[in-house]
């Protein structure tokens, strides 16, 4: 499951990179920084991306969650930081629903 996750956060950013005419660099797969001292995204890009990644879980997984809510504005380290953490974010959450998504390779 982890695998598809990854796949669909990774499709959201290279949509939000066409969309929005950003050079969020694909290349870094699961490193790529989003938001924080290294990211690329304002607090308005990281909404949009946020988004588009809950509606495409949905839309391909049948997975309804909130991504940016109090839990995640009220952790230490922002879930938000990279494409990684997002990933490890969505899998914490799929997993507290009892759907299960395979440990981190990284």
């Amino acid at each position: 499951m982890r695998e598809k996750v990854s796949a669909i956060v990774l499709n959201a950013i290279n949509d939000f990179n066409e969309t929005y005419g950003k050079q969020i660099p694909l290349e870094l797969a699961e490193d790529i920084p989003l938001f924080g001292k290294q990211g690329v995204l304002d607090s308005l890009g990281l909404v949009s991306l946020v988004v588009s990644i809950e509606q495409t879980l949905e839309d391909e997984l049948g997975v309804s969650l909130i991504l940016a809510d109090e839990k995640a504005v009220s952790q230490r380290t922002s879930p938000f930081r990279t494409a990684g953490t997002v990933i490890d974010y969505i899998c914490k959450l799929m997993q507290e629903e009892t759907q299960v998504c395979e440990s981190p390779s990284h």
